[in-house]
């Protein structure tokens, strides 16, 4: 579905774009499509086994599977990363977190695939980005900022879109709106470090905020931060 002229979900099993019921509602994370001319930028791949049915949504809104030509990782989760070993096959560019890379290339416990009852099939990226690290991307500019916590690799990506700053958060939002962070059940969570990306995230500066799974955040993003900042001091302190 198309969120912004150029912008859409193409996937995510909380939205009903995907689906396979490995873990219920949460089997597959919300997955991006940026149009750039004639290329097709996608932030997160899924979990691999929804990816026939990214590629149909792709087709119902217009947009050919075969222009995809980057895809940028959140971080390493199963459901959000498991398609990139499907995605290495096609010759498409990989780029995510040096943490998320070297996650993502041992396909260990930090991949979550335990989750999912599933193996995580390794891959390695094709390029490693820093925090603050900006990419140009057939002409976009995009700046990877890096919010570990939820794991140790997650990254959110802020581009200037149709005059909006949006920022895809992966889960560093979590999935239910307001006042919710993202699951703290991972082998490289932890409290503290979450804690202070929650609080560089509501320093930011945006208008938009596209969530890993479930809501996006169209009006006031920066108080649904806040929220949840507020809740996880008042639980992790």
């Amino acid at each position: 579905m198309q969120l912004l002229p150029g912008l859409f979900q193409i996937g995510g099993s909380l939205s009903g774009l995907t689906a396979n019921q490995v873990a219920g509602p949460f089997d597959d994370c919300n997955v991006y499509a940026l149009k750039i001319k004639e290329h097709i930028v996608l932030i997160d791949c899924g979990n691999g086994e929804t990816f026939g049915q990214i590629e149909q949504n792709m087709l119902s809104w217009g947009l050919d599977p075969k222009a995809i030509s980057t895809c940028l990782l959140t971080h390493a989760h199963y459901d959000h990363a498991n398609a990139g070993s499907i995605l290495k096959k096609k010759g498409i560019t990989l780029i995510a977190h040096s943490q998320c890379a070297d996650a993502v290339k041992t396909g260990d416990e930090r991949c979550c695939g335990f989750l999912y009852h599933r193996k995580f099939q390794p891959f390695e990226v094709d390029k490693s980005i820093l925090d603050g690290q900006q990419l140009n991307l057939h002409g976009l500019s995009i700046e990877g900022i890096h919010l570990p916590g939820h794991t140790q690799g997650c990254t959110a990506y802020m581009i200037t879109w149709e005059g909006k700053r949006v920022l895809f958060s992966g889960d560093v939002i979590g999935t239910l709106g307001y006042g919710h962070f993202g699951w703290d059940g991972s082998i490289d969570f932890d409290k503290q470090t979450y804690i202070n990306s929650l609080r560089k995230m509501a320093r930011l500066d945006f208008d938009v905020m596209l969530p890993g799974h479930g809501l996006c955040s169209f009006c006031r993003p920066l108080d649904r931060v806040e929220t949840s900042l507020n809740e996880a001091m008042i639980q992790w302190r």
